[in-house]
């Protein structure tokens, strides 16, 4: 579906944050007076301090000047008033990367390199207990060969990124929240919706967002629109009102003794998405879609497991939706060390079918996901696609994490196409029937950790194209990358 990009959890991590020790981990941000895991809060991941949404990271314990180590610390808790309780949390990120394509588009052409650069800064001011406004600008820098179009989530003189208040508070023992302005959104399974850190521009909403959370139980309602980026400046970057998104997300923490002692959530989601200009097949129309879903995550043992399962349904026009998405994510840590080797595999089901042949709509959407999971270069989604990938991650030197990884991918149906990270379908795909086979993909991603504020992330990818593209006229691809990050 043009317009909605897609999406993804595992062995490709959506975002790469340093660690004290090299590896992904998570830790307090915003703690609150409840006891309900942080790990589940659908805030995202925090490793070595740092977030993807910096305002989920929590530097309170630099309130003791004796723990700050450098003059960065002091920018972490600046007090503003005696009681240490107003405080200003200044941050920001400094990125360069280099992606080299061949076959750009799987097409037989000259090969693409992009130059890009991030730049990202944001102020945190907490005013007591129960109230704080958070601001983030970015600018996104891009030059290269072959470029094509310079999509505003790359090139960017200036975004107002994020933009909110928050108020909170504890009633009856549980912790409430609201939260209004432009935030970012990761509560969901990771293939679903994640702000996506591939990009130079997050994706971002605007709207309200409101919790509860108790020691085992929580709740988190929102409605938001998405944002519309201009590339020239902060008063070109509007709301869509074009695209409505909402919901309820919920969380249940799982008995820890159940499983032989494990550190699991299970989180029921009903969302819902309208698109006026949604595109399947040669339609545009408007589309309301339902999601009805089940995200287990966490660790039992040694084992980690990321599962969901959806069923979609709604209105594409006058054309009924119904779709299924299955995600099944699971690695075996092979010792008691974090550092330890890991195995494991994704198992992925996206039902496709009805875009071009009529009658029910039965392709997949995954909106607002981690659109690198099924491919760096962004040439697969959950729309009409099955996809098998065994995976290793080890460290073959401390701070060194490096994962493999093996992709076979099918169309779940031959009447459909086979669909890009954008939605978009590949041209004339929809006309190759017999075959299923997608492509094979083999994977390398290697992450550098040499200080919690400072790494090195290189990705590499070779993708064989399978008949399905291949008797459409598109091409095997190469993939190259790598970025140097300093967060502060």
């Amino acid at each position: 579906m043009a317009g909605a990009t897609m999406a993804a959890p595992a062995a490709a991590a959506e975002q790469t944050i340093p660690a004290k020790d090299g590896q992904p981990s998570t830790a307090a941000a915003n703690p609150t007076a409840n006891d309900y895991p942080v790990d589940g809060m659908g805030d995202g991941v925090t490793s070595g301090g740092y977030n993807q949404s910096r305002w989920a990271e929590d530097w309170t314990k630099l309130r003791d000047p004796k723990k700050r180590d450098d003059p960065i610390d002091r920018l972490k808790f600046i007090p503003i008033a005696g009681d240490g309780d107003t405080y200003l949390t200044l941050s920001g990120e400094f990125r360069l990367r280099v992606n080299h394509v061949t076959n750009p588009d799987l097409r037989d052409r000259r090969a693409q390199r992009q130059d890009i650069n991030r730049i990202v800064g944001a102020a945190d001011l907490h005013i007591g207990d129960h109230l704080r406004f958070f601001g983030e600008l970015a600018h996104g820098g891009l030059s290269g060969v072959e470029l094509g179009t310079r999509l505003p989530q790359l090139k960017n003189a200036l975004v107002v990124q994020q933009s909110f208040v928050d108020l909170t508070g504890d009633v009856g023992g549980a912790h409430l929240g609201v939260r209004y302005g432009r935030q970012t959104f990761a509560d969901g399974p990771n293939l679903m919706v994640v702000p996506r850190d591939n990009n130079t521009i997050f994706t971002v909403f605007n709207g309200a967002r409101v919790w509860a959370r108790g020691t085992k139980v929580r709740a988190d309602a929102f409605d938001f629109y998405t944002t519309r980026l201009g590339v020239n400046g902060t008063s070109d970057d509007l709301i869509d009102r074009g695209r409505r998104f909402s919901g309820v997300s919920a969380g249940i923490v799982v008995p820890r003794d159940w499983f032989g002692g494990s550190k699991l959530f299970f989180d029921p989601f009903v969302w819902r998405l309208r698109n006026d200009a949604a595109v399947w097949g040669t339609r545009t129309l408007r589309e309301k879609r339902m999601f009805y879903g089940l995200h287990l995550y966490g660790d039992a043992g040694p084992v980690n497991v990321d599962y969901t399962i959806q069923h979609q349904g709604g209105e594409f026009g006058n054309q009924d939706i119904s779709a299924w998405l299955i995600f099944a994510a699971q690695s075996y840590r092979l010792g008691k060390g974090r550092t330890a080797p890991r195995i494991g595999f994704h198992a992925d089901y996206a039902s496709g079918g009805g875009s071009y042949d009529g009658g029910t709509l039965r392709t997949s959407l995954a909106p607002f996901g981690n659109n690198i999971y099924y491919s760096y270069q962004l040439y697969a989604t959950p729309t009409n696609l099955i996809a098998l990938a065994p995976n290793v991650t080890f460290n073959p030197i401390p701070k060194l994490r490096t994962t493999l990884e093996y992709q076979a991918s099918w169309r779940a149906t031959d009447t459909d196409a086979v669909y890009r990270a954008n939605g978009s379908a590949f041209a004339g795909t929809q006309n190759v029937r017999g075959v299923r086979k997608i492509a094979d993909t083999l994977r390398a991603q290697v992450v550098w950790s040499f200080t919690p504020r400072v790494s090195f992330t290189g990705r590499y990818e070779h993708l064989i194209a399978g008949p399905s593209l291949t008797r459409a006229g598109f091409r095997s691809s190469d993939f190259l990358a790598g970025w140097l990050s300093f967060r502060f």
